[in-house]
């Protein structure tokens, strides 16, 4: 799915380390749930991979996820549908 990045709520996560990324996501995804915003973002650029790969890893074990995938022209960027 082709989405313009600018029309969802988005958070950077550039700078965090693995582990504070939990937490970060854990907040974000909450917040969004109870503003009932169903598709979110989140940029951890491309680099090593080191925290995409954990931000997936986290993904893939959270309910309130209901997909995720790398953003088709931003390899740099997580989509996340949320179950709302």
């Amino acid at each position: 799915m082709l989405l313009p990045l600018n029309k969802y709520p988005s958070l950077d996560v550039h700078g965090e380390t693995r582990d504070t990324l939990y937490t970060v996501i854990k907040e974000f995804i909450n917040d969004n749930i109870k503003l009932k915003n169903k598709v979110i973002i989140v940029i951890h650029g491309k680099g090593s991979s080191i925290l995409k790969d954990e931000l997936h890893h986290i993904l893939r074990s959270m309910k309130e996820v209901k997909s995720f995938y790398l953003h088709y022209w931003n390899q740099g960027v997580t989509v996340i549908e949320l179950n709302i």
